[in-house]
C-alpha cells in the first residue's frame, strides 16, 4: 500500500462487504492498518465500515470501529452523521469497540464537533466499565469546554466512591485535582 493503490483498497472494501467472514475480517484488518498510516487512502470507505458495524460478527464490528477511528479526524462530518450507528455498535460490542468509540468521539470533538461529541462522552462515562472509566475520563477531559466542565466533574465525583481499584481511583482523583486547580 506504500504506492497508494486505490484499486486494492476498493477490492479490500468489497471483501469486507461481501466476502466470507475470515476474508472480511482480514480485509478489515488490512484497511485499518493502512488507515492508521494513511487515513486519506481509506477514508472513502466509511460507508463500508458503517455497514460492517451492523454485523453480528463481533470481530467485524470492532474491526470496523478501528477503521473508523483511524479516519475520524479526516472524515469528521461523515462520522458525526453516523453517530447513532457508531454508538449502537459500541453499546453491543466488545471493550475494543467501546474504546474506539470513545476515541472517535474525542477526535470528533477536536475536529469541531464538541457540541455533539462531548455530551455523548460525558453520558457514556456514567456507565463506563470500572476498568475503562479512568482512561475515558482522562480522554474526555482533553476536549471539555468551560460550559461542559461542571457536568463532567459531577460524573467524576459521583463515580469516584465506587471505584474499587486503588490505582484507578487515584487517577480519577488526580484528574479532579487538575481540573479544579
Amino acid at each position: 500500500m506504500a504506492r497508494e493503490d486505490k484499486a486494492a483498497v476498493a477490492e479490500l472494501a468489497e471483501a469486507v462487504r461481501s466476502g466470507p467472514a475470515r476474508q472480511a475480517n482480514d480485509a478489515l484488518k488490512v484497511l485499518y492498518e493502512v488507515g492508521a498510516r494513511n487515513p486519506a487512502l481509506v477514508g472513502g470507505q466509511c460507508p463500508v465500515f458503517i455497514e460492517a458495524l451492523k454485523s453480528s460478527n463481533n470481530r467485524k464490528v470492532w474491526g470496523a470501529m478501528t477503521a473508523l477511528d483511524a479516519v475520524a479526524e479526516q472524515r469528521a462530518a461523515t462520522l458525526v452523521a453516523e453517530l447513532p450507528a457508531i454508538i449502537e455498535a459500541a453499546d453491543r460490542g466488545s471493550v475494543i469497540a467501546k474504546d474506539h468509540c470513545n476515541s472517535i468521539l474525542v477526535k470528533l470533538a477536536r475536529a469541531g464537533y464538541g457540541d455533539k461529541a462531548v455530551p455523548i462522552l460525558v453520558e457514556r462515562l456514567k456507565h463506563a466499565a470500572p476498568n475503562q472509566f479512568p482512561t475515558y475520563a482522562e480522554q474526555t477531559a482533553t476536549v471539555l469546554t468551560p460550559e461542559q466542565k461542571p457536568g463532567f466533574l459531577a460524573v467524576l465525583k459521583d463515580r469516584l466512591g465506587r471505584i474499587g481499584q486503588d490505582s484507578k481511583r487515584k487517577r480519577v482523583e488526580k484528574l479532579l485535582r487538575k481540573l479544579n486547580g
